[in-house]
């Protein structure tokens, strides 16, 4: 259990995600990510200088990748400070807050930024030599698509996880179809009262058409409005499976950044110091080789039972959730109502930019909890390589 690691109130935002191949397909990740938390940091007249440490989450690789850490800081404004890479797939986010609380416990760090961007779309093709392959010929990698289609391990897709758990646990067709729909009506929640929750956190990205135009994209891209009669229309991706492309997550761009740092000085940053929110623990897990979806249960345990308090104490749940069989799945073992958590969206909505994904979920389920007078809130995905990581916050 942490006790000295908070964020402050409205100490983050998050960028709209775009969709695939949408208007965020060429801007590298890094650079948009940086100059958008530069640009939110501005905002909030937050000076750079008050950081001693970035960390940055990224799993797509983009030119200069390798300098990303302190090239992110720079970026920003603290040229002064180091930072380091975090690459965990889809428990990208949830691993570099819970390394930036860490520091902040230890006394290793004093105020971190955490900065969480990916950009999915026209991903990088790595080649690498091959003297002994007919003809020299070189072995070949789609960052993106290859890592989707075949886990060197499991040996199989990200999608064949989720119908491993399906069929284990007797998740039905109509099952997934209810929680995608479920999940949409959620979001749109977000976007009542002209995007009135959305609001709370999202900022807007700019991006650079020419040297005379720039475009702002201020709201989600890209998401497919679901009704039932739709979702009743489509094919199983894989054959007899029980999830189709309504009721599995989108690749998408985007980035968040977040400020971790002590209570005193969250106290100072916060726009309401009631509603500071303090991260309490984390779990990790992973589940049995190509059971991706089952791994979110483990981690979610674990991180409540180092908080010492149980799934009933926990006032708002949220989850990545890249196939409707994970939500399934987690509430038949925790014995709590698939429709209960997730309020305001998801990732199966919005999409998946990697990265910034689980940062997102845990930014609105702050302000969720803000909204409901505070209490526990848990973050709980599962990540490739059949693993999950969870997060306990209180406000």
């Amino acid at each position: 259990m942490l006790t000295k690691a908070f964020i402050p109130y409205k100490g983050y935002y998050s960028s709209p995600f775009s969709k695939w191949q949408g208007s965020l397909a060429n801007e590298h990740s890094i650079v948009l990510g940086s100059e958008t938390a530069k640009a939110w940091l501005q905002t909030k007249k937050i000076e750079p200088d008050l950081f001693d440490y970035l960390i940055l989450g990224a799993t797509i690789g983009q030119p200069y990748t390798f300098y990303g850490g302190p090239w992110a800081s720079a970026l920003i404004g603290a040229q002064n400070i180091p930072g380091c890479l975090i690459s965990q797939a889809c428990s990208t986010s949830t691993t570099v807050i819970f390394q930036a609380a860490m520091g902040i416990e230890t006394g290793l760090y004093q105020n971190v930024f955490t900065l969480m961007t990916d950009r999915c779309s026209n991903g990088p093709h790595t080649i690498w030599p091959n003297p002994n392959g007919p003809g020299g010929q070189v072995i070949s990698e789609n960052w993106l698509m290859d890592q989707f289609n075949n886990d060197p391990w499991a040996k199989n897709a990200m999608i064949q996880t989720a119908e491993n758990v399906a069929r284990k646990t007797g998740v039905t067709r109509e099952q997934c179809d209810d929680v995608a729909l479920r999940r949409y009506e959620q979001y749109t929640d977000s976007l009542a009262n002209d995007r009135e929750f959305q609001k709370k956190y999202m900022f807007p990205v700019s991006i650079r058409i020419s040297k005379k135009k720039t475009l702002s994209l201020d709201a989600d891209e890209g998401v497919m409005p679901t009704t039932r009669q739709g979702l009743e229309k489509l094919r199983p991706v894989l054959p007899d499976g029980s999830h189709t492309f309504g009721s599995q997550t989108h690749p998408a761009d985007g980035n968040c950044g977040l400020i971790v740092t002590s209570r005193e000085k969250a106290k100072e940053l916060s726009q309401d110091r009631s509603k500071d929110a303090q991260i309490i623990s984390y779990g990790f897990s992973r589940s049995k080789k190509g059971f991706m979806a089952m791994a979110v249960v483990p981690a979610a345990q674990m991180a409540l039972d180092k908080a010492g308090i149980s799934i009933k104490d926990v006032k708002v749940i949220k989850t990545h959730n890249p196939f409707a069989a994970n939500d399934i799945y987690l509430a038949s073992q925790m014995d709590i109502d698939v429709n209960s958590f997730n309020n305001f969206g998801s990732s199966l909505i919005f999409g998946h930019p990697q990265a910034p994904t689980a940062g997102r979920l845990i930014i609105e389920g702050i302000e969720e909890l803000a909204d409901k007078g505070g209490g526990y809130m848990l973050f709980t995905g599962c990540a490739a390589g059949d693993t999950g990581a969870a997060l306990v916050l209180k406000i």
